[in-house]
């Protein structure tokens, strides 16, 4: 028996060492191991709810040319074949959003319950929604002229919403920029003048803007942005000692053996998963313990205004599922708005920013601030927990009125329930245990109680004996 042991004790040393040969030492892979912990990242992971702001002047073609229907998403027009380069390069001439208003977006995000924006400084084109003096493409150069990401931080910052600020990697206007690794002497200088040229920008943001929280970047999947890891690497740390606090999600980098968002060795690479764009993760367990954020379109893929939405577009029902989704999994939910040219939000958005404005009014409690509550998720809806509270958030009502509910051993237990929107009760039944020892519970909802839209239901809990006795006094 002893030598059995001995050789087991020695497997599973062996098996810890072959685990800690499989890390590699990396220089430009992640910096730090597990989440960050300063109160800048917990006011983001807090938020829950998020607005996208796509905006330039690929809105004023809004996803058309000539009387032609670009299939695409619209912010892209300009790589489509039908899309004359010289034609589109020539639209900032144009831009002139008269109808644009920062103060009555910010004033509607508010409404709508989103504790952040995220907003496009310059796209893919490299057309700058501000005063740039690296580059003659910009806002100052159009009939318009005045600082557009000025205005916009302002005026979110004003109502208490956290600014981020989009930024393209990709610069089709800089004759520097390339996709493909530079090849020759020529190239390679070129391409050094773009990064410069990028620094500087990054650099003249945060200088212009300290009010801002963040940096989302795009783009930044082209191999020769990808076999610049050292030196981008160094980039990012120069950005965050000029904004203590900034966060800078997964997809600024790579490391030094071209790995995107998770490093060679499976680490998250900066502050925050930024893979689960326009998608949802089944599970808690495929975050591996990181946080994240979804960024969501209304129809299936239009960001930047496009005059024609063809396919499903989704309500607001659709969206406030995926917020508790995301929610209950300790993720934040974006959901994206496409201006038009002259700087309107379009109604079908005004319309869904209003409908998630009245929900989140009633049961923000269930979002702002909430967490992954462990339960086992039923088919009617969703969890969310802060506290000693759970949030039971119906979308699927059961034609019986009864929420069934599984509190794993030695969890708080139940002891009163009620409707968030208005307090009122909702009976508790015991269900008793199954044979994983469990306690089983059923939420009784009223027969009469009507509810054209989601809602939830709070449970306060207790823990073991305590709740024993504050169960029997609930049901009285």
């Amino acid at each position: 028996m002893r030598a059995i042991l001995i050789t087991l004790c020695c497997l599973v040393m062996l098996q810890g060492s072959a685990h800690a040969a499989d890390s590699i030492a990396l220089k430009h892979g992640a910096h730090r191991a597990g989440k960050r912990t300063d109160a800048d990242m917990q006011r983001w992971r807090e938020h829950g709810l998020g607005q996208f702001v796509h905006w330039g002047v690929y809105a004023i073609p809004g996803g058309h040319w000539e009387g032609k229907y670009y299939p695409g998403a619209a912010e892209w027009i300009r790589s489509w074949r039908e899309m004359p380069k010289k034609a589109y390069d020539n639209l900032y001439k144009q831009f002139n959003p008269t109808d644009f208003d920062a103060r009555r977006w910010a004033k509607q995000a508010k409404d709508m319950g989103a504790k952040y924006v995220i907003f496009t400084t310059k796209h893919h084109d490299g057309f700058c929604l501000w005063p740039s003096k690296y580059t003659k493409y910009t806002v100052a150069g159009t009939p318009y002229k005045s600082d557009i990401v000025g205005q916009i931080v302002s005026a979110y910052t004003a109502e208490g919403i956290d600014v981020h600020l989009y930024f393209s990697i990709i610069d089709w206007s800089h004759k520097g920029y390339r996709s493909a690794p530079p090849q020759t002497p020529k190239e390679r200088a070129a391409y050094e003048e773009f990064k410069a040229f990028t620094a500087n920008q990054l650099e003249e943001l945060l200088t212009a803007y300290p009010a801002i929280k963040g940096l989302w970047f795009d783009g930044s999947w082209d191999k020769a942005w990808v076999e610049q890891s050292p030196w981008v690497d160094t980039l990012g740390m120069k950005l965050r000692a000029m904004h203590p606090g900034l966060i800078i999600g997964s997809r600024f980098r790579a490391d030094e053996y071209g790995k995107r968002h998770y490093d060679t060795n499976g680490n998250l690479i900066d502050d925050y998963d930024q893979t689960w764009e326009r998608d949802i993760p089944e599970s808690i367990s495929a975050l591996k313990g990181n946080d994240w954020d979804c960024a969501m379109t209304i129809p299936e893929n239009q960001w930047g205004y496009h005059s024609e939405w063809k396919g499903y577009v989704k309500t607001s029902a659709d969206l406030l599922e995926m917020l508790v989704r995301c929610v209950a999994m300790d993720g934040n939910l974006v959901v994206n708005f496409g201006p038009d040219g002259r700087g309107s939000i379009r109604p079908e958005e005004a319309a869904i920013a209003r409908e998630m404005g009245e929900w989140m009014q009633a049961n923000g409690e269930a979002i702002y601030g909430a967490s992954h509550a462990a339960l086992k998720q039923q088919g009617w809806g969703y969890f969310t927990k802060k506290g000693d509270k759970l949030y039971a958030a119906v979308f699927n009502r059961p034609v019986s009125n009864l929420l069934s509910i599984e509190f794993p051993r030695d969890a708080a237990l139940p002891v009163k329930a009620y409707f968030l929107a208005d307090g009122k009760p909702v009976e508790i039944v015991d269900a008793g245990r199954n044979k994983r020892n469990s306690r089983l519970y059923k939420l009784a909802i009223p027969p009469e109680y009507v509810a054209s839209k989601p809602f939830v239901i709070v449970i306060e809990t207790l823990q073991s004996a305590e709740a024993e006795e504050g169960y029997q006094q609930a049901k009285t």
